[in-house]
């Protein structure tokens, strides 16, 4: 097992483009990489990495094979974006080939006191998993590319008082397409989409059906997306997008309708009930029952009868 001597930890825009074999990045918070500017001695391969910033890689062209990113592959043959918060530990690629198109790198304190560091959370994509990177189409492709020119061209600018404001607009434009076309994204891969909603159900029906709740306590967000092979902010917004409801939520609604079936069907008491359901306490059940029906569960009961 590697210790965490093993990873190598980049601290600065500086320190990365001086192990890239590149000139001094032109702003010191920021740096836009082109592959093809570097040389592939500059390269290391298969080197396990931590760097203090967020990064945003574009594959705006097709190419053969795949690239070790974060802690898995992603195949971007079809080009596309993915992202990279601080402190996540990634993986230079064994194939040098496998550096192409552009990579984006900002440091949090480029965007400390602008509303964007704030809001910056909410662009989940940052929490995703390698492998629910994002297609572009290649009408997207050209306005990625076109974002990025602008980044590259605000870069070579002399810097003056404006500069740090323009590029973090132009950042934030950037994530703001890139929500859109993950958006996008979530509705025309239906058939893929509903693949996972039905694993959802069927993972959620057997937990209930072998009683793991009894042993388990209630279905978690992470145990969900653990088995289902996502990230959970992935999932999360996936069934947002397609249901209107977090991964949470759905948990939830499937825990009431398991009840609902319950008390219907069974005699088992309300204390019986939220135990089997997983809940350590029947008044936790009671309440989230009736925060979901506006009955108590004795009351949706009675309806029964």
């Amino acid at each position: 097992m590697q210790t965490a001597a093993a990873i190598h930890h980049i601290q600065s825009i500086s320190q990365l483009v001086r192990e890239l074999g590149l000139p001094a990045p032109l702003h010191p918070l920021i740096a836009l990489i082109n592959y093809d500017n570097i040389s592939v001695r500059a390269l290391k391969k298969g080197q396990k990495l931590s760097i203090d910033f967020y990064k945003i890689s574009f594959k705006p062209a097709l190419f053969k094979g795949q690239t070790k990113y974060g802690q898995g592959y992603y195949d971007f043959e079809e080009g596309g974006l993915a992202f990279l918060k601080p402190k996540q530990v990634v993986f230079s690629p064994e194939d040098a080939g496998s550096y192409q198109g552009y990579a984006l790198y900002f440091h949090p304190d480029l965007i400390r006191n602008y509303p964007l560091a704030r809001s910056i959370s909410a662009f989940g994509f940052f929490a995703y998993d390698v492998s629910e990177a994002l297609f572009l189409s290649a009408k997207e492709k050209e306005t990625i590319n076109h974002l990025f020119g602008t980044i590259a061209s605000e870069l070579d600018t002399n810097t003056d008082s404006f500069t740090q404001d323009v590029l973090v607009s132009q950042i934030e434009l950037l994530l703001n397409y890139s929500n859109r076309f993950y958006n996008r994204q979530f509705h025309t891969r239906k058939a893929v989409n509903h693949e996972i909603i039905t694993s959802l159900e069927q993972l959620l029906n057997n937990y209930y059906d072998e009683n793991k709740g009894v042993a388990n306590g209630l279905p978690s967000v992470q145990y969900v997306s653990h088995c289902l092979k996502l990230s959970p902010r992935y999932l999360s917004d996936l069934l947002r997008s397609v249901s209107g409801q977090n991964t949470q939520q759905y948990i939830q609604q499937v825990v009431i309708d398991k009840a609902k079936e319950k008390l219907s069907a069974t005699s088992l008491s309300v204390s019986e009930i939220a135990y089997e359901l997983g809940f350590e306490h029947p008044q936790s059940f009671s309440k989230l029952f009736k925060s979901k029906t506006d009955l108590s569960p004795l009351e949706f009961r009675q309806s029964f009868n």
